[in-house]
């Protein structure tokens, strides 16, 4: 089995704590000795001894059990100890061990509460290596309640202490945590260890090629020869200077031109050719792109000869989702395709294909990842009856369980008169208000009593159009549930920048095409195209990414951790070689949309 990265971390903590002789002051008192290896003898020295003596050996036992990934063990002993006479000292060891189990269990938050006791006050008077542990646990909270930011910063304060192994993981997670920060949380922050890496950041989030990041990249390291990274550059940014950049010299554009939706086609065509003449303004190379009507093709077969008679090397489209499936059947292409659409799921695909689209079930995991990260573990849901509405609740409810999370019930959303009546059932209303019938009739009288819903769903994940949430969240409230938070899907939002009262406390996953707006491609898009900046915006978003993406493949596919941050959200391609996008995360309020940034520390 393989051991995690947090408890190598762990591991290796305790073998600094055996050759860390230097100990808290005399005030603190000693931390847990470390030189046993048998647990067994260890208790039975733990039974002689009284008072902190005994306390101390306890504790010592349940972090052998810890280290030895008997995890249960760990926690029975530790949950056994009276710390009634444990010492300072003792208290923010146990206080670490108990978060690193909780952190084991999933309970970030509760590893929270536990770093942040009082005692911890006193850890910068605590040896080095249990400094280090401490925070490393508390880095580890922080991340796992979707504080990314918070995360980096701990992890960048305790670098300076660290050595080894250790360090070398730390720096390595220091730019995992911040590569992976939206453009908007990307801004300077006065810090200057920080500031240099967050601007090490933002080079790769340019909507640059891989020569041009490069060279940025280069610039970097000589401008900032003192900066942690630029003495150690990340492994990541080691893999991607060493790829041999290859420019596009010409591409194919596969779109129809007569489409039951070419409102949509247009608007990725105008997105896709408005980043090119951009790329172009700024002196950017580009390819020589040929346009190709889909409508027209008889034969991918012939239009990919025609194509590579023509010299494309790389074709964009087609859009037509019967088409992406025809191509995802083969066993190769000739040409390296980015489809604008997918094949169906589960469908393997030939490594010449690419897909991308806006598929709204990357939405359905990304609220189960934020629900969970906020704390929630009981999940119910609303969505539309329809395949649509199959489909994303699939994604959510799958992913939801590989978290962890228990998931109540579901109701799907068809006729509006009907709404009250599903919501009723989903919190067991009519149970509730028949059991009051029930005991009116025992009593034989009138007893005054309000209907009560059931307690245990967290939330409800969301999926449905404007006018069905504008319905849903007034009938919840009269359904005695307005207080259950609701995470829903960018379907929510109709683009147009219109705010209703009934949405206010909703949290909705968005591209950063509505919330990035001094961004230079938007702003690009919509003095062209007004109509952008409403419900259309997500297709021209969508061409523009298209664009960037047609660049950016090759280390897409190369380093599999990369990615590209595009309009339509940060952009990863999984093992299928499909592009999976992370959106910003936004909640109505009563006067405007407003995106959820990272909460401060306590």
């Amino acid at each position: 089995m393989k051991t995690p990265l947090r408890l190598l971390s762990t591991l290796c903590l305790s073998a600094l704590l055996v050759a860390c002789s230097s100990s808290p002051s005399n005030t603190l008192g000693q931390l847990p000795p470390t030189k046993y290896t048998d647990l067994d003898k260890l208790l039975l020295d733990a039974n002689k001894k009284t008072d902190s003596q005994a306390v101390g050996l306890y504790l010592a036992a349940a972090d052998l059990a810890w280290q030895q990934q008997q995890t249960l063990r760990a926690r029975e002993i530790l949950e056994s100890i009276d710390m009634s006479t444990a010492t300072p000292a003792q208290i923010i060891f146990a206080k670490t061990l108990e978060a690193e189990l909780a952190l084991a269990r999933k309970q970030a938050q509760s590893a929270l509460q536990l770093l942040n006791d009082p005692s911890f006050q006193h850890l910068g008077d605590m040896p080095l290596a249990q400094q280090i542990r401490s925070q490393l646990a508390r880095a580890q909270a922080l991340q796992d309640t979707g504080k990314p930011l918070a995360a980096a910063r701990e992890r960048i304060f305790i670098a300076p202490i660290t050595e080894g192994q250790i360090a070398f993981d730390n720096h390595q997670q220091i730019w995992a945590l911040l590569s992976n920060l939206q453009r908007t949380q990307l801004k300077a922050t006065g810090e200057a260890d920080l500031d240099g890496w967050l601007a090490l950041v933002r080079l790769t989030k340019a909507n640059n090629s891989l020569a041009q990041q490069q060279a940025s990249i280069t610039e970097w390291t000589l401008t900032n020869p003192q900066h942690p990274a630029a003495k150690q550059l990340p492994e990541a940014l080691k893999q991607l200077q060493q790829l041999q950049a290859k420019d596009i010299q010409t591409l194919a554009l596969l779109l129809p031109s007569q489409d039951a939706n070419q409102n949509v086609v247009n608007a990725l065509r105008n997105g896709f050719f408005a980043a090119h003449y951009l790329a172009q303004a700024n002196g950017y190379p580009t390819p020589n792109i040929r346009i190709y009507d889909s409508s027209t093709i008889s034969s991918m077969d012939s239009f990919y000869q025609q194509a590579a008679a023509e010299g494309v090397e790389l074709v964009v489209g087609p859009w037509e989702k019967p088409l992406v499936r025809q191509l995802a059947g083969r066993t190769e292409l000739p040409i390296t395709t980015l489809a604008l659409n997918y094949a169906d799921s589960g469908q393997q695909a030939p490594k010449q294909l690419f897909q991308y689209g806006l598929a709204a079930e990357d939405e359905a995991r990304m609220a189960a990842e934020h629900a969970w990260a906020d704390g929630m573990r009981r999940a119910a849901a609303l969505v539309p009856k329809n395949d649509w509405g199959d489909r994303i609740l699939e994604a959510f409810t799958t992913h939801w369980k590989t978290l962890g999370g228990e998931f109540i019930a579901a109701k799907h959303l068809d006729r509006p008169d009907q709404l009250t009546g599903q919501i009723a059932d989903l919190f067991e209303l009519r149970a509730s208000e028949q059991r009051s019938k029930q005991l009116e009739s025992t009593l034989g009288t009138k007893v005054a009593t309000q209907p009560a819903r059931r307690q245990d769903i967290d939330f409800i994940f969301l999926a449905a159009t404007p006018q069905q949430a504008r319905q849903i969240k007034p009938a919840l409230t009269f359904q005695y549930a307005g207080d259950v938070p609701i995470y829903a899907t960018s379907a929510v939002n109709s683009g147009s920048g219109e705010v209703y009262p009934e949405l206010n406390g909703v949290e909705f996953s968005e591209m950063p095409w509505f919330l990035e707006h001094d961004n230079v491609t938007r702003a690009h898009i919509s003095n062209s195209w007004p109509q952008a900046l409403g419900s259309m915006g997500r297709f021209y978003a969508m061409g523009a990414d298209a664009y960037q993406l047609m660049s950016q493949l090759q280390q897409l596919r190369a380093l599999p951790n990369s990615s590209s941050a595009g309009l339509t959200g940060t952009l990863k391609l999984n093992s299928q070689q499909r592009i999976e996008r992370t959106l910003y995360w936004a909640r109505f309020t009563k006067n405007s949309i407003e995106q959820v940034k990272e909460t401060q520390l306590d």
